[in-house]
């Protein structure tokens, strides 16, 4: 995100001499690293450490949770009820990291559902980005960037290689959180951004809209293991590694740059409508290599007098759409078994649209009460051991109301 922020302390001049001013180390340098995407050639941060950011002391394979996937065959629209996942109570010995069960995935994104009630261990993902959408509850995220505050309708973007863990408030209700892992990185969407990278006039946001960290966390401590996520020969490609580090990663006085994390509230995107249906990249909110995210958000709907308020029958030619229904009524689906907390995923090579009766049922309709997210792949999506575990089996049937 090139959206230039600076926190705490840093040298008025890059790659030049900065000194610790007072304590045990006074006088001794800072050690500046620099976090930077695509080799030099694109958004970067610097960071200043009071410890040496690659002291590790040891290193040992962290197994994955499961990442194996199984093709959509034969191929056929599916519906995953996510909130059938997790027992009653689960949540309790579950973090957001390593909990996490594997829906939908790829070689190009990989999509997850975890209810999580205790903090996770510190956590880096090597691999890619990640957008992490909380569903409900509210936590503390703490990177090496500093601190967000992260509550209901959250997007937090995660940058790849980013040191952090998330500490859910246990005090509240659990924090149920739907995670988007690209194998590349996640910004907004081109069009909305001018040359030098400002959001322009017609984004359904503005700079306004992201919260980053405000302040640097410093943490002392010695020995800290950190799972790293990272490209391997592993299912899906995938590997892991604890490394463990001589002193404590959030140890960082001071950076400067336009690569941090940040979070994203789905209450502050603004609705682009029309007087007939507008399609679906009216939605998007962000995009990544081979995939884009998009969200419904409560609007009002089409204002000509014969508009249909519900999309159109379409196909899927270059891409998988999967919809994940966190809210309200959506009108489209109606009388398929869809609720909050489910997915559809309607694969390439199968025309979809509103379930028959859905769509006599809108004419008329002057506003949308729902809020769903939704990703669209390019290439085609195969099912985790998730989307195995909660597929109801029965949802293809539901336009035609009977199977042979």
């Amino acid at each position: 995100m090139v959206h230039y922020q600076r926190i705490g302390e840093v040298p008025p001049k890059r790659h030049t001499q900065f000194r610790v001013s007072d304590g045990p180390r006074a006088g001794q340098l800072h050690y500046e690293e620099l976090m930077g995407e695509e080799g030099f050639s694109s958004d970067s941060s610097l960071l200043y450490h009071r410890g040496v950011p690659s002291s590790i002391v040891a290193a040992q394979v962290w197994e994955l949770p499961d990442v194996t996937t199984t093709a959509n065959h034969p191929l056929t629209p599916r519906h995953l009820r996510l909130h059938e996942l997790f027992k009653e109570g689960e949540h309790t010995d579950i973090d957001v990291v390593t909990g996490r069960r594997l829906l939908l995935g790829n070689g190009d994104v990989r999509i997850s559902y975890v209810v999580a009630g205790t903090d996770s261990p510190y956590y880096r993902n090597a691999v890619g980005d990640e957008c992490v959408y909380v569903e409900s509850g509210t936590a503390r995220v703490e990177t090496v960037f500093g601190v967000l505050d992260v509550r209901q309708g959250d997007y937090v973007l995660i940058p790849r290689a980013t040191t952090h863990r998330w500490l859910p408030d246990a005090s509240r209700e659990p924090l149920r959180a739907y995670a988007i892992e690209a194998n590349s990185h996640i910004a907004p969407p081109k069009r909305y951004l001018s040359r030098y990278g400002q959001l322009l006039e017609h984004a359904p946001y503005c700079e306004r809209d992201l919260q980053g960290p405000t302040e640097p966390l410093l943490v002392d401590g010695e020995d800290v293991a950190v799972l790293v996520k990272h490209r391997g020969k592993g299912p899906s490609g995938l590997v892991g590694t604890q490394m463990t580090y001589a002193t404590h990663p959030f140890d960082v006085v001071g950076w400067d740059g336009c690569l941090y994390p940040y979070t994203f509230n789905v209450a502050d995107f603004e609705p682009i409508t029309g007087r007939i249906h507008q399609p679906p990249p009216v939605h998007q909110v962000f995009e990544a290599s081979n995939f884009v995210v998009c969200n419904f958000v409560p609007r009002k709907v089409d204002y000509h007098p014969l508009a249909v308020p519900v999309p159109y029958y379409h196909s899927n030619v270059d891409s998988d759409e999967v919809m994940f229904y966190v809210d309200g009524d959506y009108e489209a689906r109606k009388g398929s078994g869809i609720d909050k907390g489910s997915i559809t995923l309607h694969p390439g090579g199968h025309p979809h649209g509103p379930q028959p009766d859905a769509i006599e049922a809108a004419l008329g309709a002057e506003y949308f009460d729902e809020l769903a997210v939704m990703v669209d792949t390019f290439r085609p999506l195969e099912l985790g051991e998730g989307g195995l575990a909660s597929d109801d089996g029965a949802y293809a049937w539901t336009w035609s109301g009977r199977r042979l």
